[in-house]
Formats: structure tokens, sequence, C-alpha cells
């Protein structure tokens, strides 16, 4: 068990920095939908915004589950077990397994007509809304 002082900081940071990669995947789905829609109306996407993109999507693969993971220790070690909050820690499992399967799909990606493309766009979509009812959860938690 750890300080009720420091954990509620603990708490605050954990929130802030899962909202500051919401924000980002947020940033990122709006940048896949501007290429897909350039892609879908026979125009080529802005080489910027797809290098932008790509780069992004790593660097998300690994905060996401980061912030999934710093929330299970900071449950473990404040409450002495991982579920006490079940359905956020469902939630944190879904995202990040999504977040896992749209990288490992995004390296199939190949050429402008990719039959991933779609499950790529799919899950992107499944992450954002996950995303929503896990702020929605975890303020919640917080307050």
């Amino acid at each position: 068990m750890i300080d009720p002082q420091l954990s509620a900081y603990l708490k605050l940071i954990h929130g802030s920095y899962n909202l500051l990669v919401v924000c980002l995947f947020v940033y990122q789905g709006i940048a896949g939908i501007l290429n897909r829609k350039k892609r879908v109306a026979g125009k080529q996407p802005s080489l910027r915004l797809i290098k932008r993109h790509r780069k992004l999507g790593k660097a998300l693969t690994v905060l996401g589950p980061m912030g999934f993971l710093a929330g299970a220790v900071l449950t473990y070690t404040d409450q002495g077990h991982l579920l006490k909050y079940p359905f956020h820690f469902f939630f944190g499992i879904m995202i990040t397994a999504s977040i896992v399967a749209t990288y490992v799909i995004s390296g199939k990606i190949k050429g402008s007509n990719s039959p991933w493309r779609t499950p790529h766009f799919t899950l992107g979509i499944l992450i954002l809304c996950l995303y929503c009812i896990q702020v929605i959860l975890g303020l919640g938690i917080l307050f």
C-alpha cells in the first residue's frame, strides 16, 4: 500500500498522461481519415501527413499500453489487487489489444488498394470509441 496522498497524485498523473494519449489518438484518427478520404477520391494524400501518421502510430503503440501498465501497477500497489475497478481494467485491456492489432495490421498494408486498410480503419475507430468510454470510467474513479 502506498501513501494516500501520493496515490491521489499518481492517479492524477495517470489520468493526465492518458488524456494526452487520447488527444494524440484523436489527432492520429483525423490524420488517418484525411489520408483515407483523399485516397478514396483518387487523389494523392499529403506525403507529410502520411509520414506523420506512420511515425505517431509507432509512438502510440508504445504510449497507449504504457498508460495501461502504469494504471495496473498503480491499482495493484494502492489496492492490493488489479480488479478494484474491473470495467476500467477490462477496457484498458481491450484498448491495448486493439492498439497492438492495429499496429500489426498496419505492417501488412502494402499499396493504395490493400485489403488491410479497412480493418486498420475499423480498429482505429474502435480504439477511439473505447477510449471515450475509458475516459468516462476513469473520471468516475477519480472523482
